[in-house]
């Protein structure tokens, strides 16, 4: 299968992570769409000169404080952290996904996305300055000492977490492997201390396994490099197993917090024949970039369901968003969390580190953005959470980060619930799937009639 990319003007690599930074138990990450490109500076014409004089001017007062802190603080700072701070603080002031990492944190980032590392093992994100979890990782350190969703973090080996960057807090939850480190967390108001052993984090994007005889079904819990050839062997061996009694695929994006863009792209392409999946716009009209899948629908266009809820960010909506336009999939759940903008990552040289600045957004084939808005199930169904965790289980979404890109046009939507039950019996979502699979109920928007040769 290959992409076609139509108004490509930025070579580089192409990646999608999630609206918190993913500590995936070490690296910074969230859901954004990473594009790595070349730092420039361009004007045109008498109006952007006059803009570069008066913002040369504003530099010079930067400067001034600069020189100022320097000569008549108490005591002799770092030069080199006063200027990484004022750049954290001229790109954190933007948006919530825009940020600036040093040397150390873009190696990191580089390294969570090859799907092996250290540390703990959870989806993170900023909240009022603390850290709160948006999901642990299955089978990690942090899955397997209790952490869970909406858990804030509050203090790190006794010292608080107030006033750290996400990036400095994901930095001292890292460590040596078989090393410990201590965490104070409220949840439900009440304070807990957990201790955690750091080991390598081998995040398992794809899970799948056969529901009875006839239903695949296929877990996919982060993009990462390796995901699309993972979710295309479990494709096969489940085809394999099921025969000619395979009903067709169910594919669970639950809490999927995103990843790498060209893998979202590569598995949506693996169920369709052809179309658009996505498209990117920013602030001028030439860095519009559209992909296209040009490959065979795997399957042979068995029926297909997919599974969202509040935790489903990203890459995830890449993916749901173009089954969706297509008619090539049912979407069941919950809306899904509204991250839809573009992030680029831009090196900085040398030991300098890299922006992650905000530079586009990006659109389903018929055209939606889904920012602050998320993608709405055709079918919802919610879960019956237990009542001790219902204040913990409904994130709140895209829009309720402050200083989040506003929606183009309509109205915002708030999160939606995140809760999967642990015993498979007890998903209603799960169970509706199969339900439609197997005739066992009947809905309207399910199978969906493919809309061929749409969205080109």
């Amino acid at each position: 299968m290959s992409i076609r990319r139509v108004g490509d003007k930025k070579r580089g690599l192409q990646m999608m992570r999630r609206t918190s930074l993913s500590l995936l138990s070490a690296a910074a990450g969230a859901a954004l769409t990473l594009i790595a490109i070349q730092p420039r500076l361009v004007f045109d014409g008498a109006s952007a000169r006059a803009a570069a004089g008066d913002a040369y001017r504003q530099l010079s007062l930067l400067g001034a404080v600069f020189e100022r802190v320097r000569a008549d603080y108490v005591d002799p700072p770092d030069d080199n952290k006063l200027v990484e701070s004022a750049i954290f603080g001229m790109l954190v002031g933007l948006d919530p996904h825009s940020s600036y990492m040093d040397g150390k944190s873009f190696q990191d980032m580089r390294l969570q996305t090859s799907g092996r590392f250290g540390g703990l093992g959870m989806e993170v994100s900023m909240d009022k300055g603390l850290v709160k979890v948006v999901a642990p990782i299955d089978e990690t350190p942090a899955a397997k000492a209790g952490v869970m969703a909406n858990d804030i973090i509050t203090h790190l080996d006794g010292e608080p977490v107030l006033g750290l960057s996400l990036d400095q807090a994901v930095d001292k939850m890292r460590g040596p492997v078989n090393t410990s480190i201590k965490l104070r967390i409220v949840r439900n108001d009440k304070p807990i201390e957990i201790s955690i052993t750091r080991d390598v984090i081998r995040v398992r994007s794809v899970r799948a396994s056969l529901q009875g005889e006839d239903v695949g079904y296929i877990r996919i819990t982060q993009f990462n490099e390796q995901t699309t050839d993972n979710m295309r062997r479990a494709v096969s061996e489940l085809t394999a197993q099921a025969g000619d009694k395979l009903k067709g695929f169910v594919i669970d994006l639950r809490n999927n917090p995103g990843g790498l863009l060209d893998q979202a792209i590569t598995v949506s392409e693996s169920f369709m024949d052809r179309g658009e999946i996505v498209s990117t716009r920013g602030r001028n009209a030439d860095a519009t970039q559209r992909f296209l899948a040009r490959g065979n629908d795997m399957t042979k266009a068995k029926p297909l369901i997919v599974l969202i809820n509040g935790g489903s960010a990203s890459a995830s909506e890449i993916v749901a968003g173009a089954w969706q336009d297509h008619k090539r999939a049912t979407i069941i759940g919950s809306r899904s969390f509204g991250k839809g903008s573009v992030q680029s990552i831009i090196p900085l040289g040398p030991g300098n580190g890299a922006l992650r600045l905000t530079t586009a957004r990006y659109f389903t084939p018929s055209g939606r953005s889904i920012q602050a808005k998320g993608i709405t199930p055709d079918i919802e169904v919610l879960q019956d959470v237990p009542e001790e965790l219902k204040a913990r289980t409904n994130l709140r979404g895209e829009s309720s980060l402050l200083g989040h890109l506003k929606a183009d046009g309509g109205q915002e939507e708030t999160g939606s619930q995140s809760y999967v039950p642990l015993d498979p019996r007890s998903d209603k979502a799960l169970e509706a799937a199969l339900d439609l699979m197997r005739g066992r109920k009947v809905n309207p928007a399910f199978p969906p009639a493919p809309v061929r040769g749409a969205a080109n």
